[in-house]
């Protein structure tokens, strides 16, 4: 996959400030605050920076955590996983592939058959929604 490569500033005038501090600096939204933590329309989620497809719809579930939570990405190979310590523990931390957005991160608590919930940002999104007729 080929990257998305842009200047700190290049993201600076592309993002608005929330987007930017939650996708570029690895910050958080607050919880039960973001425009899809409470979304049930049908669609596919991208990245807010660059537009790769992240999550479905159909893998959305109610999680409890006031974050949008999926049981796995639309495919394995849009996000990529790495260790984060930066709070004191240990954590999986979402990224985009492509621009390397910071989404979320990833647990082992959620619904079966993934066992999985990845946990992320609606600032890191942009909720494509399918047709009615489809």
């Amino acid at each position: 996959m080929k990257k998305t490569r842009k200047t700190n500033e290049e993201w600076r005038e592309k993002l608005d400030p929330n987007t930017y501090h939650i996708t570029r600096e690895a910050g958080t939204e607050a919880a039960f605050t973001g425009k899809y933590w409470s979304e049930h329309s049908k669609g596919v989620y991208k990245c807010s920076n660059c537009g790769l497809e992240l999550f479905s719809s159909d893998t959305k579930f109610n999680s409890g955590s006031g974050w949008p939570s999926f049981t796995e990405a639309v495919n394995r190979k849009h996000v990529d996983l790495r260790e984060d310590k930066s709070h004191g523990i240990s954590q999986v931390e979402v990224l985009c592939r492509r621009c390397d957005a910071h989404l979320g991160h990833v647990f082992d608590d959620g619904p079966k058959p993934t066992c999985k919930r990845f946990c992320i940002n609606s600032a890191s999104l942009n909720l494509e929604k399918y047709e009615k007729n489809k």
